[in-house]
């Protein structure tokens, strides 16, 4: 997964402080909705800096994105997966499907907050600044430019 942040701090062995605005579900045209209040997100990360990127740089960084999906998989599969079980239990069991499966869907939404707090916020996402910002986008121009040419 590749992200442009800009560096905030950068530390004598090697890592950085990166900021990341997490922008909003909002499409940004507030004029045309009479302004919806959507507020921008900063998200603080630590990253090694191989390239040596100083403060105020803008950059890209990368992380696995294995545990990304995995966490995305936790977090919607199971909770649908625990009603739909549910349901057909219930029907099973006789006419308790409806009960059974919003039984379910609450389990798999307690897994997830018991997941979330065990295991993915001690996750290691290895954050590594590769490249800066100028050099990335010319990179991905140049893709773009193969791709059509």
């Amino acid at each position: 997964m590749e992200q442009l942040v800009r560096v905030k701090e950068v530390y004598a062995d090697g890592t950085a402080l990166v900021v990341h605005l997490r922008e909003s579900a909002c499409s940004g045209d507030c004029h045309k909705c009479s302004g919806c209040g959507a507020a921008k997100e900063a998200v603080l990360l630590k990253a090694d800096n191989p390239i040596g990127a100083g403060r105020g740089d803008l950059v890209k960084v990368e992380s696995a994105t294995g545990p990304v999906l995995k966490a995305a998989a936790v977090l919607y599969v199971l909770p649908l997966l625990l009603f739909f079980l549910g349901y057909y239990l219930g029907t099973l069991a006789g006419n308790f499907g409806a009960a059974a499966g919003c039984l379910g869907f609450v389990l798999g939404v307690g897994c997830v907050v018991l997941y979330d707090r065990k295991v993915v916020k001690k996750a290691d996402l290895g954050y590594t600044i590769t490249a800066f910002a100028g050099d990335a986008l010319l990179e991905s121009m140049r893709k773009e430019d193969h791709n059509h040419g």
